[in-house]
């Protein structure tokens, strides 16, 4: 019988994951607001450096940075340039040339691939339930999204084609660095997921700036900008990453899910968007989808190695 730590332990990893969705899902509500003063390319700009110096000064506090091994370094490069660098690129560069339904439409595929690639090098396992629960969510998204006003017509193609490109990208981020992840820890290897990630976007976000009248940007704008570092950023991929070192990527990319949800909560709520009353059933579908996937889990459960 489990007692009651180790049932806090089980589900430690699907609070902070609900919650890392939480946060992803007011990103648009946020960024809304600082894009009216903000280039997109220069809001990741801001994100990435933000996140790298807050992970790397927590990470110098409570140990060193230094890699056990130099071709470490080299993998968290490449994990980098797959969740961070080509994830916020292709997505906000995407979401431009494409509508934002179509945009809803491809991440549902981020959970297929991230299972299929890691199943393919061997982070993960198949099974008939799994399968079943990423369908059942991923048509509960569909559903929720109403696949029929999509517009795939010639003139979102490009977009089209980038948003699924950032689909694939992310889900080979949650593949393939799982191992090193659980070796060395959240803390850890976000910072350098960051400092890897600011190399390439840090300069794309400054040159987009460079079109910007800093002086003339509203206080409003600016806290909307600190308010998407601190949390779709900095708090967000930190419990992302922790979650991630303890649990299997699948079930890391089916909450991936309920990002529609929160989105169309907060635009109802805040925004005043009329409502959608596809969301109860998609609601239902998605977190029957969630829990056949962490039933899953929960019988072959993986003990972090550190």
């Amino acid at each position: 019988m489990e007692s009651v730590s180790e049932k806090k332990n089980s589900l430690a990893p699907h609070i902070a994951l609900f919650a890392v969705q939480l946060m992803f899902g007011s990103a648009p509500i946020l960024g809304k607001f600082a894009l009216e003063a903000f280039p997109s390319f220069a809001i990741v700009g801001f994100r990435v450096v933000g996140g790298a110096l807050a992970f790397m000064i927590l990470q110098r506090i409570v140990g060193t940075l230094a890699l056990d091994k130099r071709i470490h370094y080299l993998y968290f490069a490449l994990f980098a340039l797959f969740g961070i660098v080509l994830n916020q690129l292709l997505f906000f560069h995407g979401l431009s040339l494409t509508t934002a339904t179509n945009t809803s439409l491809l991440a549902v595929l981020i959970p297929v691939f991230a299972i299929v690639v890691s199943a393919f090098v061997g982070n993960d396992t198949l099974s008939w339930q799994k399968i079943l629960g990423i369908f059942i969510a991923g048509f509960g998204v569909v559903y929720l999204i109403d696949p029929t006003n999509a517009s795939f017509s010639s003139a979102t193609t490009l977009g089209d084609i980038l948003v699924l490109l950032n689909s694939l990208s992310y889900a080979i981020y949650l593949a393939i660095s799982k191992k090193l992840v659980t070796h060395y820890g959240s803390l850890k290897s976000i910072a350098w997921l960051f400092l890897f990630g600011s190399i390439i976007n840090v300069p794309i976000g400054i040159f987009s700036l460079s079109t910007v009248e800093l002086s003339e940007v509203s206080q409003a704008a600016w806290l909307a900008l600190a308010a998407v570092v601190i949390f779709p950023t900095i708090l967000a991929y930190y419990w992302n990453t922790w979650a991630l070192a303890r649990v299997e990527p699948s079930m890391v990319a089916v909450y991936i899910y309920l990002q529609p949800l929160i989105g169309t909560f907060l635009a109802i709520t805040i925004l005043g968007e009329p409502r959608n009353p596809r969301i109860f059933l998609a609601m239902a579908l998605i977190f029957l989808g969630v829990f056949l996937v962490t039933k899953k889990f929960k019988k072959n459960r993986i003990i972090p190695t550190s």
